[in-house]
This record gives structure tokens, C-alpha cells and sequence, in this order.
């Protein structure tokens, strides 16, 4: 009887320890510009527009310190490059990490003189919660993932039957 209720008490923790692994909601680390990183000789609107972020993703910024900056604007900022106002956040470390806290659209100019009017800027919709990282599809139902995720259901199943019942 007593080995039963070890069985049983044990048994709520097991469930938290795997349900707490199907949340599914991952945080991507985007390096700005790719391998390029945060310089004068990229397309920024192009590279924002390859990737869906979501609430938790992290932006990182890589340049040569005092050759850059990246700073977080408003969008009336990032529409004229002037950061005489309406700058929420300065970046200048050269190997910035900007986590995206909130659903909201984001806007980062690079305040060095001519490198904003030049093209080093870019803005970016954050949705709730994770999306995939490209622009593929949405899979279908019956997609790999979907089927691995009914194998795992089912083997956690088996595992809590085996637990509770022998």
C-alpha cells in the first residue's frame, strides 16, 4: 500500500516535469543583418522582412564599437533619422543583445552621422507569442512535427499507465 502511494505521489511531479516541455514557446537569437551583422553594406529592410519575431526573441547587434550604434527610436524618429528626440534605447557595446519584451513594432536606427539617411535602419512587427522564423507555410495537420508530438502524447500515456497501474 505504501509503495502504491509513492507510486501516486510521484506521479504529479512526473506530469508537471513533461507537460512543462509542451509549451512549444522557444525564444530565437536573430544576429541583425546575418552573418553581414550591423553595418552600412545591408539591406535591413529586406533582412527584417525574412524573419516573423515574437515576444521573447533577442536581437543581436554586431559592429565594430565606436564605427556604429544601434538605437531603439520611435517610428516618427526612425522615419526622419534624427535622434535629437524620440529615442527609447541607445545600444553602442558593439555585441548588443535586445530582447523583444513587448507585441509592438519596433524601430532601430544607427545614429552615426549619414549611416540612418544611408539605409542602416530597419523596423520590425512583434507578435505574441513564437512563429516560425521564416516565411514558410503554416504545416499541414498531418506534418512530422504534428505526428511526433501524438508519439510523445501517447509514450507519456504509457509511461503514467505504467506508473499509477503496476
Amino acid at each position: 500500500m505504501e509503495e502504491r502511494i509513492v507510486r501516486y505521489g510521484s506521479l504529479p511531479i512526473i506530469l508537471m516535469i513533461c507537460f512543462s516541455s509542451l509549451n512549444g514557446t522557444t525564444s530565437e537569437v536573430y544576429t541583425v543583418g546575418d552573418e553581414n551583422g550591423w553595418n552600412s553594406e545591408v539591406d535591413y529592410v529586406s533582412w527584417s522582412q525574412k524573419y516573423n519575431f515574437s515576444v521573447g526573441d533577442v536581437l543581436e547587434f554586431k559592429y565594430n564599437k565606436g564605427q556604429h550604434n544601434a538605437f531603439e527610436v520611435t517610428e516618427a524618429t526612425y522615419r526622419s533619422c534624427d535622434a535629437s528626440s524620440g529615442v527609447l534605447a541607445k545600444y553602442e557595446t558593439g555585441d548588443d543583445q535586445v530582447k523583444l519584451t513587448e507585441s509592438k513594432k519596433y524601430c532601430f536606427i544607427c545614429n552615426v552621422t549619414g549611416h540612418c539617411l544611408g539605409g542602416m535602419r530597419f523596423e520590425i512587427d512583434v507578435k505574441a507569442g513564437n512563429t516560425s522564423n521564416n516565411l514558410e507555410p503554416t504545416p499541414s495537420p498531418n506534418s512530422g512535427s504534428t505526428y511526433a508530438f501524438e508519439r510523445w502524447s501517447l509514450g507519456l500515456y504509457l509511461f503514467a499507465s505504467a506508473v499509477l497501474f503496476n
